[in-house]
């Protein structure tokens, strides 16, 4: 029996050296942590349990049978976050380059289907290279395998992407059907096709980082949903982040102990929106000053930055935040802030997390590139995601809601269950000049007559009372009661109930 022990823990130890000291400390050469590093950093100590360590694979084209590692390329298990199950799997760049064989496949796709049948999230930190070339289409075959689950888990478990290292190839597409991606700066990238087969395609020259680094999928593309400096706070992060989530999309939202007072009132509210309508402030500030102790995660905070994303917690259970930011293009809303709205709306209705979402918009961008982008379809994504969400859609207007992007925004009429305004709210069609100059055109440009008009449309429309006679807004709050407000609202609803009608599927405006 002491024979087997020892085979067993040497076994063991040979599995877990993955492709040797050498490949270790190249890698810990790059500033990057093995795959098992990583795991120790994201879950909690000593609670990983590692599944299919001994896997090997079954190629025996160009000599692969001669080279053969434990664990194929990546390390499969569950452990636990802050107490809470999550499953993992890590790519091991140091065992063929983290490649993707069958075997490989196989393993991730048990741990897929674990997670599905347990219902709890799934993690998956990437650094590979892509497929296993020497296995050809089992390779593609697996890929395929991954893909499938990746999809019926969807809207079922939380899946989280964090790419540590390279993800070319068919390694992209997982992570790009996941809930988020997250990305380290300066050491991890995505392409389908890297910068060689560029050159030769298209004979453009370009670096790894120009062609799919972090700062291209956090600013310009919006494959990625954040980045950080480095392994260590890129993994802690992703804690911080399972901590908001629920375990799946039929259980409770996580709650958390709060020292924060639901009535906290914040009198500095009063003064945020600048007399002058036309002058920016920071949505930023209205956010960190309703929810918990000011913790906010965001979601996308370099990308289409004219909108807010983002989850936090009151009385201690998640929320999702939405806001327009008039820090940046007036917080007007473009093709790119409706798409990366749309989507973190529909994330939240997936998983049961109320919505809470702060209004100062002046209407859609105008211009031939937005329309030429597909403006129309893009904002109806937005549209479509509010008016399809059935959880607790609470809504706060602080000045402009101009237009359709009035509608869109959550409002009542998109059955918004609790739509409050700010005393500076102005609901209307447009700003009082713009309507003015339509409606007395025919006034022969006179500056007085002009100038009393715009006053009179100002009085009559440019307040949050013509919407509050009309039920479209239920309270017009003083800003410093915000925070009270939100959380009672959301107290209210809790037990909210409603369905929308049987459909296979939606087809949302893609």
């Amino acid at each position: 029996m002491k024979d087997i022990l020892a085979e067993l823990e040497e076994r063991r130890a040979e599995a877990r050296l993955g492709g040797g000291e050498k490949r270790i400390a190249a890698q810990h050469a790059k500033s990057k942590l093995t795959a098992r590093e990583r795991l120790e950093v994201l879950l909690d100590e000593g609670s990983f349990e590692e599944f299919d360590m001994f896997v090997e694979h079954r190629a025996t084209d160009f000599g692969m049978e001669k080279t053969k590692i434990a664990g194929d390329g990546v390390v499969t298990g569950w452990g636990t976050i802050n107490g809470r199950t999550v499953f993992v799997f890590a790519k091991d760049f140091t065992v063929f380059g983290g490649s993707l064989s069958e075997a490989h496949a196989g393993k991730i796709t048990k741990i897929q289907d674990m997670a599905l049948k347990n219902r709890a999230p799934i993690i998956g930190l990437f650094d590979a290279g892509g497929a296993r070339i020497q296995e050809g289409v089992a390779a593609l075959g697996g890929y395929g395998e991954v893909f499938q689950r990746n999809v019926l888990a969807s809207g079922v478990i939380p899946q989280i992407s964090v790419i540590m290292g390279p993800c070319a190839g068919g390694d992209v597409y997982s992570p790009a059907m996941t809930d988020f991606i997250f990305m380290v700066r300066h050491s991890s990238y995505m392409f389908v096709t890297g910068p060689d087969v560029v050159k030769t395609v298209t004979n453009e020259t370009v670096t790894a980082e120009e062609l799919g680094g972090a700062s291209v999928h956090t600013t310009r593309s919006s494959i990625a949903d954040g980045a950080y400096d480095n392994d260590v706070e890129t993994l802690t992060e992703m804690r911080r982040l399972i901590d908001l989530l629920p375990m799946n999309n039929r259980a409770e939202i996580p709650e958390l102990e709060t020292s924060d007072p639901a009535e906290r009132l914040e009198m500095s509210l009063d003064t945020l929106v600048p007399d002058n309508p036309n002058k920016p402030y920071d949505i930023k500030e209205l956010i960190t000053k309703t929810v918990d102790e000011g913790d906010f995660f965001e979601i996308q905070a370099a990308f289409a930055r004219n909108i807010i994303t983002g989850f936090g917690r009151i009385e201690g259970r998640t929320v999702g935040i939405v806001a327009n930011q008039p820090m940046v293009l007036a917080g007007v809303l473009d093709s790119d802030a409706s798409r990366k709205a749309a989507r973190f709306v529909r994330f939240c209705d997936a998983f049961g997390i109320p919505i809470v979402t702060f209004v100062d918009v002046p209407g859609f961008l105008p211009g031939t590139a937005q329309e030429y982008g597909g403006l129309i379809k893009h904002g109806a994504k937005l549209l479509f995601a509010y008016g399809e969400a059935t959880v607790p859609k609470i809504t706060v207007i602080t000045r402009k809601a101009y237009g359709g992007a009035y509608d869109v925004m959550a409002s009542k009429h998109l059955r918004g269950d609790v739509n409050y305004a700010w005393p500076s709210a102005q609901i209307a069609v447009m700003g009082a000049k713009g309507a003015v100059e339509i409606i007395f055109r025919a006034s022969n440009g006179d500056k007085e007559e002009l100038a009393a008009r715009t006053k009179e449309y100002e009085d009559r429309f440019l307040s949050p009372f013509v919407a509050a006679e009309r039920g479209y807004i239920d309270e017009v709050i003083m800003p410093h009661s915000t925070r009270k407000r939100v959380a009672r609202a959301l107290r209210l609803l809790r037990n909210k109930e409603l369905d929308n009608p049987w459909k296979k599927h939606d087809n949302i405006p893609l």
